[in-house]
């Protein structure tokens, strides 16, 4: 039975969690990927299978606030925000807590005003071995109030393993992302390691691996991203790809083909299972389940995208990327930057700013519009989006009317 996670009232939605929880319930397996579809007349939501809070943010959110209301009165900090999303982190502040780093690392909160009697809080994902001994020297157990992702520590346990058979740990993923930093904290205890963050880095590490590219050229590209004393040469003959969580995972599946060829290339089909290690089994399902739903948004088709989500947000740059392929898609963190029917205020992935898009609501009626978000984004963010949008179309259906297709569920289950 799949575990309930208490969450907050606030963070549900009328709309959005309703229609979530009846297609949970028409469809228990999973085995329909077609979007929902809200039709209020001159404009239809499309709204993906999976999206919205997953397993591990769901885990942390209750965390955090059961802490919150067990531990009134006592200082609680948490090590950087819990998860990337702006609504969630302010909440948390609002009720008295404090963040020790920023998302990139940089302190804001000196250990000098932290001491044994507070509680630190661990974010969803996880933190660095080095960070737990700073903890532990400071009398606080790193583990006492821990909100780290499961499947985050799942990568974490695979690459210890990989590490006892003698492989080296290839992380996709953002080096400078707080997951990757502590997914690579830990690898490096065990296994020479190296980050690559796309297909293009894994190319240049195929070809070293053929031969075709030497020393230096590792150096030039990963000289800061790979574990002390790392010997291309050596230790890129017996390897394991294991990934950032929030990465795509067909970008992951790739990148392991990838190197898995020029392995045998190297040294032959016929014994790859010596220098190659499986680990797909280590792909975060939640973030698989939310990439495949937007596939399925895509092959659906709409006139535009709204992608909600915080901008430092791994997993939702990945679904507004995929949007942009199939149609003009529209990044924004929340309803207040729906500006009005001509203008919309939204991050611009490529140029990595904020910008002001004017007119961005297509004349077409009736109007398509995808709304979806990342796994860090509350329900009751969504139906603020999708009221404020609504809001903008004169003659719309009842919302009563549109959401009989998605029976309410009963109070007590």
């Amino acid at each position: 039975m799949t575990r309930k996670f208490d969450m907050p009232i606030f963070y549900r939605g009328p709309i959005i969690s309703r229609v979530k929880k009846a297609r949970q319930i028409m469809d228990p397996r999973k085995r329909d990927l077609a979007p929902a579809v809200l039709d209020f007349g001159p404009v239809r939501f499309l709204l993906a299978r999976h999206f919205g809070f997953c397993y591990g943010v769901e885990n942390a959110v209750e965390i955090a606030f059961r802490t919150l209301k067990e531990h009134p009165g006592t200082r609680i900090f948490f090590l950087s925000e819990m998860i990337h999303n702006p609504d969630v982190n302010r909440d948390l502040q609002e009720r008295g807590v404090r963040f020790i780093f920023t998302t990139t690392g940089e302190q804001i909160v000196p250990w000098s005003e932290v001491s044994s009697e507070d509680i630190v809080v661990v974010p969803a994902f996880g933190t660095t071995l080095e960070m737990h001994e700073e903890l532990g020297n400071r009398g606080i157990d790193p583990y006492a109030y821990n909100t780290t992702c499961p499947f985050v520590e799942k990568v974490w346990k695979r690459s210890a393993q990989l590490g006892d058979e003698n492989y080296t740990v290839v992380v996709h993923g953002k080096a400078t992302h707080e997951e990757t930093r502590a997914t690579f904290s830990h690898s490096v205890k065990g296994a020479p390691t190296v980050v690559v963050r796309n297909l293009d880095e894994a190319q240049i590490l195929a070809e070293i691996i053929r031969g075709n590219l030497d020393k230096v050229a590792f150096e030039e590209h990963f000289r800061e991203k790979c574990s002390n004393d790392f010997d291309p040469e050596r230790h890129l003959a017996r390897i394991g790809v294991v990934n950032q969580t929030t990465m795509l995972a067909t970008e992951t599946h790739e990148i392991a083909q990838l190197l898995r060829e020029a392995l045998s290339d190297r040294f032959g089909e016929e014994r790859i299972s010596e220098h190659f290690a499986d680990t797909s089994d280590t792909l975060c399902y939640a973030t698989n389940e939310n990439q495949n739903a937007t596939y399925a948004l895509i092959k659906k088709g709409a006139d535009i995208g709204l992608v909600v989500g915080g901008y430092n947000s791994s997993n939702t740059s990945h679904i507004v990327e995929l949007c942009e392929k199939a149609m003009p898609t529209y990044f924004i963190h929340g309803a207040t930057e729906i500006l009005s029917g001509q203008s919309i205020r939204h991050y611009d992935l490529e140029a990595r700013e904020i910008v002001t898009s004017q007119p961005w609501l297509p004349r077409r009626r009736p109007l398509d519009i995808v709304l979806t978000c990342g796994a860090s984004c509350p329900d009751s963010i969504l139906d603020d989006v999708l009221l404020q949008v609504l809001g903008l179309f004169d003659g719309t259906r009842p919302i009563d009317d549109v959401l009989k297709p998605y029976p309410q569920e009963p109070a007590d289950a």
